[in-house]
C-alpha cells in the first residue's frame, strides 16, 4: 500500500489545514457542498495542491460559491470565467460548475436541497450505497463526475469509506464522533 494524505498532509501548509478540518467531515451547507463538488472537478488532471492553492481565485469567481448566483450565469459569466486565471479555464469545467449549480438547485424542490439528496441516496437496498452506484447516479445527475471526482467527493463528506487511514489522529477524532452520534 502507497503513501496516504493522512502521512503527508499535516503540517503542510496547505493540505494540513484540509486534511485536519475538512477530509472526511461530514457537511450540510450547500454552499461547501457546491464549493467541494467544484473543487474535485476542477482537480480532474491537476494536483490537489494546485487547487488549494487556487481556492480563493474559486471563491470570489464563483460568489461564495451561491448555488443560486452561478444557477444564473450566462455567456458573459462563462467568458469572465475563462478568462480568470485565478481558476482553472477549462470550458468544460465551467460549464459543468454552472449546470451542476442548476441542478443543485433543482434538488431543493425534489429533495428539500443537496445534503438531503446525497442522504436520500446513501443507503441502497439496506446497505451504504457502494461506490460503483453512487458514481452511476452522479453521472445521471451532474455533469463532470467519473469516477475518481465522485469517489473523491463522496469520500471528503465521509459518504464513502477511506478518507483517512486506520491511526490517522483525524480519523480517530472522526470516528469517536460518529459513534456518539
Amino acid at each position: 500500500m502507497g503513501t496516504s494524505y493522512c502521512d503527508f498532509a499535516p503540517g503542510h501548509p496547505l493540505h494540513g489545514p484540509y486534511h485536519d478540518t475538512e477530509y472526511g467531515f461530514p457537511q450540510r451547507d450547500e454552499s461547501v457542498l457546491f464549493e467541494r463538488l467544484l473543487l474535485e472537478i476542477n482537480q480532474a488532471g491537476l494536483s490537489w495542491e494546485t487547487i488549494l492553492r487556487k481556492r480563493d481565485g474559486f471563491r470570489r469567481a464563483y460568489e461564495g460559491f451561491d448555488v443560486d448566483a452561478v444557477a444564473a450565469y450566462g455567456e458573459t459569466d462563462r467568458l469572465r470565467l475563462l478568462g480568470d486565471a485565478a481558476i482553472i479555464r477549462n470550458r468544460l469545467k465551467v460549464d459543468a460548475a454552472i449546470h451542476n449549480a442548476q441542478v443543485i438547485r433543482g434538488l431543493r424542490q425534489s429533495h428539500g436541497g443537496f445534503a438531503q439528496w446525497l442522504d436520500a441516496h446513501a443507503v441502497e437496498d439496506g446497505t451504504p450505497r457502494e461506490k460503483a452506484s453512487w458514481v452511476k447516479l452522479f453521472k445521471r445527475t451532474f455533469k463532470f463526475t467519473g469516477g475518481e471526482i465522485t469517489g473523491e467527493f463522496l469520500m471528503s463528506l465521509g459518504y464513502l469509506p477511506g478518507a483517512h487511514r486506520p491511526g490517522c489522529p483525524v480519523g480517530d477524532r472522526l470516528a469517536r464522533k460518529e459513534s456518539k452520534g
